[in-house]
């Protein structure tokens, strides 16, 4: 991925000067997005599964026992604040179609700029916020990976915003559009059979992860050898993350011990 961040050009001792900026690109290092890959892969298997329960056994196990059920999960079955990411309603095929679309689009980018193992906990961190947001504002039952998506875009948002220098001009543009999507879902969610209450949970989950925990990049080194460094640690991400997670964590339990 290529970043064209503006910075002054060196004088012939090596040094920067402040003269005027101008663009250069600078380049990361190339991580193949095997996890965004996999979580479309499991979630495609899961959806086949679904379906081949619901054509040859006259219903949908995987969704009977893995779906938000504000009742089962108050009888102890808290998994089900996470597996609705993997599942989604197996008569609509445009349920998970749509799901996966955005995370093809979304994933890969993301999963560059965080690395493998931050992008898997922002993926699972804001499906997991999700849930726990529909556990406590609606009895609706609910599945599918939204949740996640919308604590995507919240993370590119983010990303966006708090490594504007590197977009330059395109980072408003950028913003608005997000915005832009964000606000028409929300709108789509108004209609019968949407967990809106979900998406804005995974919105919130990942908006919060993406901002104290998510990358932030400067860049370092002399011309012609120059590259870009995260000046947020592992171990920072790391702990963003369990912090996060303790949040909604508490407030599920905090929800089921509720009279």
């Amino acid at each position: 991925m290529n970043k064209p961040p503006s910075i002054p050009p060196p004088d012939t001792s090596g040094n920067m000067q402040s003269s005027q900026p101008y663009k250069v690109s600078v380049q990361l290092a190339a991580r193949t997005p095997w996890v965004s890959y996999t979580l479309i892969g499991l979630s495609v298997g899961f959806f086949i599964l679904q379906f081949l329960s619901q054509y040859l056994l006259g219903n949908d196990f995987l969704a009977y026992f893995g779906a938000k059920n504000n009742e089962l999960i108050l009888a102890g079955q808290y998994w089900r604040l996470i597996t609705p990411v993997f599942l989604h309603d197996s008569t609509a095929i445009f349920h998970i179609a749509f799901n996966m679309y955005a995370l093809y689009v979304l994933g890969p980018g993301l999963e560059q700029n965080y690395g493998h193992g931050p992008f898997l906990g922002l993926y699972l961190i804001s499906g997991f916020a999700g849930n726990v947001i529909s556990f406590w504002m609606t009895p609706n039952p609910s599945l599918g990976a939204s949740t996640a998506i919308f604590g995507l875009v919240a993370a590119e948002a983010v990303f966006v915003y708090q490594n504007r220098f590197m977009f330059g001009g395109r980072a408003t543009r950028v913003l608005i559009n997000l915005l832009t999507i964000v606000a028409i879902n929300f709108a789509i969610g108004l209609t019968p059979g949407i967990d809106n209450w979900g998406h804005l949970g995974g919105l919130i989950g990942g908006l919060a992860f993406a901002w104290l925990g998510g990358p932030v990049y400067q860049v370092t080194g002399i011309m012609p050898d120059l590259k870009l460094v995260n000046v947020r640690s592992r171990h920072q991400t790391l702990v963003v993350g369990i912090v996060v997670f303790l949040i909604f964590a508490f407030l599920a339990i905090f929800k089921s011990l509720l009279p």
